[in-house]
């Protein structure tokens, strides 16, 4: 059982993105989907200008095709696949503006804001009318779950909202979301085996598939996720603690993302209010570069604290 649901899933995800990337790195190169850096950002990164970006869709093909193998004895796939997917596609289409029609900032604001919006909508109808999920939710360090009643829905489209852009902004550096989601994904499919829910085919998937795009996205990259893989990871994320009935644990496992978030926050509204900034740059990964930390100590930092709070996560479930 375990080696069928749990040790494959992670083979064949890694096996698909190995042999994926020298194939479509290649092909965004030749399709000049290079990265485009922005003059604002630090400037060692502008070395990186032209590396193949939008190579989330490995991840994403990766993750898909595993799945779509294990779900006809895993309906609770389902709604984490969509979620994954629908980000993905918003993501997708986010770079292909930036990168094929040159525009720098991607989609509009409230055209992300109203995708995401319906992506989250039909993940929620699809709780509520396709599963025995219920509105409980389990309380970290408590042991019990309550149940939000209609607020269950309301937070979730904070949650989902909230992880998907914190997952978007924590994409700075080489390997860097990769690294700290991998982690995630590993306490995600921990806890669904220890609770028998049924989604650990895709939390498999997804670990398999980031250690296999991480052979390429690691310092120096030779491609990077862009929004195409940054979102999906984060609906990802959302999804799976919802469907795991415990969204609260994101503050947790996921605290890199609830940083980078905070940081950009924090940053834009003192600046607003003071004129001044309360970090050297925002999101808070420039920050520590611009101190003076290698931009692999800075992956390395934050990928040990992901490890760690994740064991703490394990703990609190």
């Amino acid at each position: 059982m375990i080696k069928n649901d749990v040790i494959l899933p992670v083979l064949i995800a890694f096996g698909i993105s190995v042999v994926l990337s020298p194939i479509v790195i290649p092909f965004l190169k030749k399709l000049k989907f290079g990265q485009f850096v922005r003059d604002d950002g630090p400037e060692s990164h502008l070395k990186k200008s032209g590396t193949p970006t939008m190579g989330g869709l490995i991840i994403l093909i990766s993750i898909v095709v595993t799945s779509l193998i294990y779900i006809k004895d895993y309906p609770r796939i389902i709604p984490v696949l969509f979620a994954t997917l629908g980000f993905g596609i918003i993501g997708f289409l986010d770079d292909y503006i930036k990168v094929v029609m040159k525009r720098s900032l991607g989609l509009k604001a409230w055209q992300k804001m109203l995708g995401q919006f319906v992506v989250t909508g039909i993940f929620a109808y699809y709780i509520y009318a396709h599963t025995d999920l219920g509105t409980e939710m389990i309380i970290p360090f408590w042991g019990k779950t309550v149940d939000m009643g209609w607020m269950y829905y309301v937070l979730l489209f904070f949650v989902m909202l909230g992880t998907a852009n914190g997952a978007n902004f924590t994409d700075g550096l080489d390997g860097l979301a990769s690294s700290v989601t991998v982690l995630i994904a590993t306490f995600f499919t921990v806890v669904a085996i220890g609770y028998n829910s049924g989604v650990e085919p895709i939390t498999c998937a997804t670990v398999g598939s980031l250690l296999g795009f991480l052979v390429y996205n690691v310092y120096p990259a030779r491609v990077f996720m862009g929004d195409t893989g940054s979102l999906a990871l984060g609906g990802f994320v959302a999804s799976t603690a919802y469907v795991l009935k415990m969204p609260l644990i994101i503050l947790i496992v996921a605290f890199v993302y609830f940083a980078e978030v905070l940081s950009v926050m924090i940053q834009v509204t003192y600046f607003k209010k003071t004129g001044k900034r309360v970090f050297k740059m925002a999101p808070i990964h420039h920050h520590f570069e611009l101190c003076g930390w290698p931009e692999t100590k800075v992956v390395s930092i934050f990928s040990i604290v992901t490890a760690i709070l994740c064991l703490i996560g394990i703990l609190a479930v």
